[in-house]
């Protein structure tokens, strides 16, 4: 689950305090390929997808919302929505009238009144590559956790950052963001009616668990399903059936796939080369990489760095 979630890295990651009195709803549809909403105080309903099932929220509950599909936030679940919100953190009426300026009340802060009875802080991924490959896949459309499911204490954290205009800012946002989304994450697969994906079930095998944590402990190393059915004291046949059945990959998939997320990862810092980030993720040189990391993501490592760079 490390190894996944390490993935996640918010990169001018999106979080507002948003003050609303009844009747109040705002559709979203900034095209975000996952966001959070929480509730701080008053109560709410969120809509999700085109053919919503409205889920209650009270304060402490948080929502993880899949993208890019729009979504609801209101008071009640007929409440037609006044207010949205689009591509480019723009809110605007439903006709398109720009927003803005009348509902600014202050640093990350919007509503109409500083006195309004509910508050939710909301947060989204920019990018899906800040994501990493594996996790939007698992996730349902919409999941909601209550207070007392999760580690609910973090809003007042949150709460209290948002507002704030500091050198760093940002940085310290992104990685409020990443914290949210894991403890959340944590808590969800946690629960047996999750659904929870193959690879987080698989840690609890006593061979798997053993395999997987050899692989993302030891990413570089020349692993074959040899050695790693070693390291993990089954035989060779053994291991790959077992790893293929509970994983749903072979071994050396799945290490693949590892290596090409942690080298998309390191390809954003701006002083790596492509010959050293081939050999912390595994392969010989940077040719090597170009052409794994060409046949698993279908762009080129160039390609990826320049998106990366321009997101």
């Amino acid at each position: 689950m490390t190894g996944v979630l390490e993935d996640a890295r918010a990169r001018g990651g999106a979080f507002h305090r948003a003050l609303f009195a009844p009747p109040w709803a705002v559709r979203v549809q900034d095209g975000a390929p996952l966001s959070l909403a929480a509730l701080v105080r008053g109560s709410g309903w969120v809509l999700p997808g085109p053919e919503p099932q409205p889920v209650r929220m009270e304060p402490g509950d948080v929502a993880v919302l899949r993208g890019p599909l729009p979504y609801v936030l209101a008071d009640a679940p007929d409440t037609e929505p006044d207010l949205v919100v689009q591509p480019g953190d723009c809110c605007t009426t439903p006709d398109g009238v720009d927003m803005c300026e009348q509902l600014e009340l202050g640093v990350r802060t919007w509503g109409r009144s500083p006195d309004a009875p509910t508050l939710v802080l909301t947060g989204n991924y920019q990018l899906r590559g800040d994501l990493g490959s594996r996790l939007p896949a698992t996730l349902p459309p919409v999941l909601v956790l209550r207070a007392a499911e999760w580690d609910a204490d973090l809003l007042a954290v949150v709460a209290d950052q948002v507002v704030k205009d500091a050198p760093g800012q940002q940085l310290v946002l992104d990685r409020l963001l990443d914290l949210l989304l894991i403890s959340v994450l944590r808590a969800w697969f946690a629960r047996p009616e999750a659904d929870a994906p193959a690879w987080y079930r698989a840690q609890a095998d006593p061979v798997v668990g053993t395999a997987l944590r050899l692989l993302h402990e030891q990413p570089a190393h020349g692993w074959t399903v040899a050695s790693l059915a070693a390291g993990a004291g089954v035989s060779r046949a053994g291991l790959a059936r077992r790893f293929t059945g509970l994983v749903g990959e072979p071994p050396m998939t799945y290490l693949a796939r590892r290596r090409i997320d942690m080298a998309a990862r390191l390809l954003r810092e701006p002083d790596a080369t492509l010959g050293t980030v081939a050999r912390k993720v595994g392969y010989a040189d940077g040719f090597a990489l170009s052409a794994a990391f060409k046949r698993l993501r279908g762009v080129s490592p160039a390609e990826h760095r320049a998106a990366a760079g321009a997101g």
